[in-house]
């Protein structure tokens, strides 16, 4: 087993950060100041490109801790943030800014290397699962969730598909190829995000998508808009969806 071994501490805004390694991959996990109950955890997939501490995952983080006091942890995709890229994942990053730059389309090769990517994260992040858990405030009974759009979403459909501590899932803006087989493995609510107007992900590709979880409470969230637009609020409504299946009380500010 892969044991669990903070590296770093700091707070703020109510909100304490820990970073952690587990089995070598560098995760961190936010929770609330004050109290030493247990709560919830929240796993979260970041988006490609990206890393644990970008702005979009420490925001949602402060959401679920501040309204729910849910416990929230992601750790880097292989070839992000503190991660070391390999020889594979330059040369897929190398074609996407090919295809990129001759106006060619994303899809296929982003489909691609985020199958591959999730391959290796899916075990990294169940070895994570186990470590937090194994924590008094988190404990191993608690409920657990999952948020992830884009390429968290690549990565977060198998892995919720295999993994059933998982009990609750934010989905969304990710091609149907290859995740709509795993999708119909999925049985859990579901809340999932559609930018009606995605310039790579056709609106038949969403849907598609959305209707391969075999969820009988999912819920289907369109919004106008380009892929890097959806909206903020839409933060507000997950929040609110993970109050409601994992046992936290929304305070007003969310």
């Amino acid at each position: 087993m892969n044991s669990l071994q903070f590296t770093a501490e700091s707070s703020s805004n109510g909100m304490v950060e820990r970073d952690f390694t587990v089995g070598g991959v560098p995760g961190v996990l936010w929770s609330p100041v004050a109290g030493a109950d247990r709560a919830p955890l929240v796993l979260m997939g970041h988006g490609g490109g990206n890393h644990k501490k970008h702005p979009a995952m420490s925001g949602r983080a402060q959401r679920l801790v501040e309204a729910c006091g849910f416990h929230v942890a992601v750790i880097d995709a292989p070839g992000h943030g503190d991660r070391p890229r390999t020889e594979h994942d330059e040369q897929e990053i190398a074609a996407l800014f090919a295809a990129r730059a001759a106006g060619e389309p994303e899809g296929p090769i982003v489909v691609r290397y985020n199958a591959h990517l999730a391959d290796l994260a899916v075990p990294e992040y169940r070895a994570t699962l186990d470590a937090l858990q194994a924590l008094p405030e988190i404990g191993a009974d608690g409920p657990v969730g999952y948020w992830g759009i884009n390429m968290g979403t690549a990565i977060g459909v198998p892995l919720v598909a295999v993994e059933p501590r998982i009990t609750a899932a934010v989905f969304g803006q990710h091609w149907p190829h290859v995740l709509a087989e795993k999708a119909k493995q999925i049985t859990i609510p579901i809340e999932f995000d559609l930018q009606w107007d995605d310039e790579h992900i056709s609106r038949e590709e969403g849907l598609t998508l959305f209707d391969a979880f075999a969820s009988k409470e999912k819920s289907l969230h369109v919004n106008s808009g380009k892929h890097k637009e959806l909206p903020r609020f839409e933060a507000d409504s997950a929040v609110r969806f993970f109050a409601r299946h994992l046992g936290g009380a929304v305070t007003a500010s969310a």
